[in-house]
């Protein structure tokens, strides 16, 4: 398959060698009274890409591609946590205090689950991650080299966080990776934009960029 429109030039993949990556759609960042909005974020901007997001899941298991869903997961004794990240910042709540939606970002709580719209499937991945990139300290990599993927398209956010640095981890392990444009956000839309101009430069050093309807239009045509 082929998506004409993805920059800087046109992105190539089998469907049978490629998995779509959904990073971190979880409740905690996405609906209001999660960690994202203790932080003083607006979440009303991720909530806006769920509907593209879900078009681009349905229609990737519809052409029977594999699927990835990533959670940011810490056991419940933090001992996966380091204080550098826990005590980054100044929250109204920490990872691992209690929320309205159960202890924040911590494996198993109400507020640690994918979003009903994108809930895992059986037959997906699902990986609960206790750092930024899907790679850290999981077996994303080998489970990923057992099926004979090849190439990532990912969505998720936040876009400058971990969808990029899991971009980054799966280039260096020889990925072609592509980030679909209008499935991903920031709580800050200029670093959202900052992270597609650096992931398509210099010739996609990191990767490819491309709207969600051109992956559509692929996986309609067969192309």
């Amino acid at each position: 398959m082929r998506i004409e429109e993805a920059i800087p030039f046109p992105y190539e993949f089998g469907i049978k060698k490629a998995a779509l990556v959904l990073i971190d759609m979880q409740r905690d960042f996405i609906e209001p009274g999660g960690f994202g909005e203790t932080l003083g974020n607006d979440v009303t901007l991720l909530e806006a890409i769920v509907p593209a997001t879900k078009a681009a899941l349905q229609a990737w298991r519809e052409a029977g591609g594999l699927v990835v869903h990533t959670r940011e997961a810490h056991k419940p004794d933090l001992s996966d946590c380091p204080p550098a990240k826990r005590n980054r910042g100044n929250p109204a709540l920490r990872i691992g205090d209690e929320g309205p939606m159960g202890r924040i970002l911590v494996a198993g709580e109400p507020g640690n689950q994918i979003i009903d719209a994108l809930a895992p499937v059986e037959g997906e991945i699902v990986i609960d991650k206790p750092g930024k990139g899907a790679f850290y300290a999981t077996g994303l990599h080998e489970l990923l080299q057992a099926r004979g993927i090849t190439h990532l398209l990912f969505g998720g956010v936040t876009t400058e966080v971990c969808v990029q640095t899991s971009m980054r981890e799966a280039n260096d392990r020889g990925y072609d990776c592509l980030l679909l444009e209008d499935c991903t956000e920031s709580y800050f839309p200029a670093f959202k934009e900052a992270t597609l101009d650096m992931v398509r430069a210099q010739g996609g050093i990191v990767g490819w960029t491309a709207p969600s309807r051109a992956l559509l239009a692929a996986l309609r045509g067969g192309q």
